[in-house]
């Protein structure tokens, strides 16, 4: 019985959702209460089933199997992170000598993600994005570099002008890669310009408008691009390897008719 209801993908699901709501609710605890110790206990409870989830299903598909599937070392590796937490409380362990394992538990509101593996053809988009994320590498690592070199190029310029933007090297980095998303962008050069006279507030207008082109509107946009072509290609490759054996067969179609 008990076997069978932990290989029931629907209950194992309802505990996933209510885990979650669980963690939520937990959220709007400020000072410790009565309700909140309740939630407390829950979200230990759950955590015991879901590891006794995760020993049936070895025992029941063995380790190999088991091991086999990406989903299940997930779930293995979610559970394992909240067992210093969980054994404090089933313990009663001085939580004060071992505070150092409790973050740990900042980690149970990834057990959330386990309900992803319930989309359908997640394992189709998951794939997709591993396979887009290889593919785009060399495009990630031109642009981290073009980021690198304009944000040290932008810090000996500015640095003493804007500290605040680019006191250093790696607040450089972190205020191109700002200029680069679009999203208040031109906070940047219109502070600088701010503090200069009107031709060096004229360049750095001019150098920003140049940024937030080469960076923010082609590089941005050509990685998305890359990523979400390389998306999308396994569906395009299924249906290119479908047209070509439609093709094949009116050929061969076509030859017998000829011969005849």
């Amino acid at each position: 019985m008990a076997l069978r209801l932990f290989l029931n993908e629907r209950f194992i699901l309802l505990l996933i959702t209510l885990n979650a709501m669980v963690i939520f609710l937990h959220g709007f605890e400020q000072e410790p209460t009565a309700f909140g110790a309740w939630l407390e206990r829950a979200d230990h409870v759950l955590t015991l089933l879901f590891l006794l989830e995760a020993v049936f299903k070895l025992v029941h598909f063995g380790p190999a199997t088991y091991f086999r599937d990406g989903w299940n070392r997930f779930d293995l590796l979610l559970v394992v992170m909240a067992l210093p937490s969980l054994a404090i409380w089933v313990f009663d362990i001085d939580a004060v000598k071992l505070q150092f394992l409790l973050i740990f538990r900042v980690l149970r509101v990834f057990k959330f993600f386990r309900v992803l593996k319930f989309i359908p053809n997640i394992d189709h988009l998951v794939a997709g994005i591993g396979r887009a994320a290889r593919s785009s590498v060399i495009i990630l690592m031109a642009f981290f570099i073009f980021n690198f070199i304009v944000a040290l190029l932008s810090f000996s310029f500015y640095g003493r002008i804007a500290p605040e933007y680019f006191g250093d090297p790696l607040i450089s980095f972190y205020s191109t890669f700002k200029v680069f998303t679009v999203e208040g962008w031109f906070e940047v050069p219109d502070t600088i310009a701010e503090r200069t006279s009107a031709t060096v507030g004229l360049f750095t207008r001019v150098y920003f408008v140049v940024l937030l082109f080469g960076g923010g509107i082609f590089g941005l946009s050509l990685i998305n691009s890359i990523f979400v072509d390389n998306m999308m290609s396994d569906n395009t490759e299924a249906l290119e390897q479908q047209v070509a054996r439609l093709e094949a067969k009116v050929d061969e179609l076509l030859r017998r008719q000829g011969g005849a």
